[in-house]
């Protein structure tokens, strides 16, 4: 059993994904923030779980939706924010926005718009790591969307071929950009894709963060232990649109998931869940919970403050760190 301490640490890393991107919600639709945000709601366990079975050091790559990767591994919410609003504090230093989000002492070291952008550097990272014999290993985030790419076969291969330090994270939730699985693949699971290379694999509920946590706690630990890359599939859902809020605008093209779909995946809301799992084993109260949540909430609008207050970059420093 873990402990209270363990399982809370999971609960405010999960709810601070959650209300950081819903804080998001209307700025997007008013107009205030203008860059694409592409919002994490509903998928919190899968960057909770494996982030927390991980080192400080291990190196993460992620993807166009990644706020909550970055949180997960300890990125400062302030910065993260400011980026989003595109001021010169941002992580990114306003440049890079929704998207292009990092936190290079912390071992994020990319996050990229394009599907399967990163999973090669991931590789490259893992096989500097057994170069170096450091004992890191590196973690590629990706969507189901990113198994229709030739590049993930081609790092798979190339893992497996030299044994390399990595964890290939498939976050399916079951539509890749507004195109279900279903339509285009004959199986929606994708656990099966890493065995031809002899990559073990498992597939998780990615909506249960402890499951989560425990299937990535094991598999890194048979990665480091120079075994072999891992795969792990984590089955689950995104409640907000492909990119902005919503994929329910009536007549638009992103008129495209079932309203009955949607509400019977929230029923299986990652947030709620743990809370669950929290009361009936540690009989953690509604006052505790709720101060909780007051104290990320403030953290949030703080950081919305902090953005807000920030200076847009100079248009003089524009060319800065362009490369020709």
């Amino acid at each position: 059993m873990h402990s209270k301490d363990f399982l809370l640490t999971l609960y405010r890393i999960m709810l601070l994904i959650r209300t950081c991107e819903e804080s998001f919600v209307e700025l997007i639709s008013g107009g205030e923030i203008r860059c694409p945000v592409h919002l994490y709601s509903g998928q919190e366990a899968i960057a909770a779980g494996v982030c927390a079975a991980l080192k400080e050091n291990d190196m993460i790559f992620g993807t166009h939706r990644s706020h909550g990767h970055y949180l997960a591994k300890g990125g400062d919410l302030n910065r993260l924010v400011a980026e989003i609003y595109g001021k010169s504090t941002g992580c990114s230093a306003g440049r890079g926005g929704s998207m292009h989000v990092l936190i290079t002492d912390k071992g994020y070291l990319a996050s990229v718009p394009i599907v399967a952008g990163t999973i090669a550097l991931a590789v490259g990272a893992a096989l500097a790591a057994k170069i170096r014999k450091d004992g890191t290993m590196a973690v590629s985030f990706f969507g189901d969307g990113a198994a229709g790419e030739g590049v993930l076969y081609e790092a798979m291969n190339f893992a497996a071929l030299k044994k390399l330090p990595v964890l290939f994270v498939c976050e399916n939730n079951y539509y890749s950009t507004h195109m279900p699985i279903r339509e285009c693949r004959a199986d929606d699971t994708l656990k099966n894709i890493s065995l031809p290379f002899g990559i073990p694999s498992v597939s998780v509920d990615g909506n249960d963060v402890i499951e989560v946590y425990e299937t990535a706690k094991r598999l890194s630990e048979t990665i480091r232990s120079g075994g072999c890359p891992a795969f792990l599939e984590c089955r689950t859902y995104r409640f907000r649109g492909h990119v902005g809020p919503d994929d329910n605008i009536q007549g638009s093209h992103q008129d495209i998931r079932p309203q009955e779909e949607i509400d019977e995946w929230k029923t299986r809301d990652p947030i709620p869940r743990l809370e669950k799992h929290l009361r009936e084993i540690f009989s953690l109260d509604d006052a505790t919970l709720a101060l909780i949540r007051s104290e990320i909430e403030n953290q949030v609008t703080q950081a919305h403050q902090f953005a807000k207050a920030s200076p847009y970059p100079d248009l003089a420093e524009l060319t800065n760190n362009v490369y020709r």
